[in-house]
């Protein structure tokens, strides 16, 4: 491939500061080579995605088209595959928020993210306008991320409530294998009120994001254990069976497990983690 084709790609941890916040930001700027299908699958991150060139084609759960492209956003949680095409002239600065983390920069708003991709400023108003300016100003990466991290830090100011806080990182200790109705009972609620109380501060029930955290332990078992059968990874990840495990792959990346690791062998290094999930 020629190297002035390859993408540019810079990951970096959240400052310390931001870390319970943030999980991680990048930038990305394209050199000639676009994205074909490149996809997420169900990625249990919510992104804030500033455009710096010509924007992204982005599907939930299908093929993107002409009409799917989209600006600088803010999105929710999406339990499927979300689908990415770029012309080669595309580049950003992305900001991946914790569920947690959406909460303290969203407030109650992060539940009507869910399943969406909405307009920087529809979301932030002018603010986010004037943001997606000062990045695009900023002449170095390090710069971006500087403006960024600020703003975040700035408005990350709600509070998830106690109950779903805990309950939310027994649900990620475990790797989704808790049972929903003992984490209830963890936190003094009916199995239902968790449920309600959940879905408007995280966006998807816990039962779904279970789902989603068992489908990433799996996909990371099989990133680290080539060779592994996937019927082994299927029971160490939390799965009743591998038929239960062939399940999620269909419905949370759209493909057959075989089909996701072939996937995934045949990504660009830098963005192998993304790809997976």
């Amino acid at each position: 491939m020629d190297a002035l084709s390859v993408p540019d790609v810079v990951n970096r941890p959240a400052s310390p500061h931001l870390a319970h916040i943030v999980s991680g930001i990048s930038f990305y700027r394209e050199n000639g080579l676009g994205l074909a299908s490149f996809r997420h699958a169900a990625p249990v991150a919510l992104p804030l995605l500033i455009s710096l060139g010509t924007p992204f084609r982005i599907a939930l759960g299908r093929e993107p088209n002409s009409g799917d492209a989209q600006p600088s956003f803010v999105a929710g949680l999406f339990p499927g595959p979300v689908q990415i095409e770029s012309d080669g002239r595309a580049a950003c600065v992305q900001i991946d928020f914790t569920p947690l983390g959406a909460f303290r920069f969203h407030g109650g708003a992060v539940a009507d993210l869910t399943a969406q991709m909405i307009d920087l400023g529809d979301v932030l108003g002018r603010e986010g306008r004037r943001l997606a300016e000062m990045v695009a100003d900023a002449r170095e990466w390090p710069q971006r991320f500087a403006i960024v991290e600020d703003f975040v830090h700035r408005r990350a100011v709600h509070e998830p409530s106690p109950a779903i806080a805990a309950a939310l990182d027994a649900l990620c200790r475990s790797g989704g294998t808790s049972r929903i109705g003992a984490l209830a009972t963890e936190v003094g609620w009916s199995r239902k009120h968790l449920a309600r109380r959940f879905q408007q501060e995280i966006g998807v029930a816990p039962k779904t994001l279970a789902q989603m955290l068992r489908f990433h332990m799996a996909c990371g078992l099989a990133r680290s254990r080539t060779g592994t059968g996937w019927a082994s990874i299927a029971i160490d990840a939390g799965y009743a069976d591998q038929a239960h495990l062939a399940r999620d792959f269909r419905i949370f990346s759209g493909e057959t497990p075989t089909a996701w690791a072939a996937r995934i062998q045949g990504t660009d290094s830098r963005m192998a983690r993304a790809a997976a999930g």
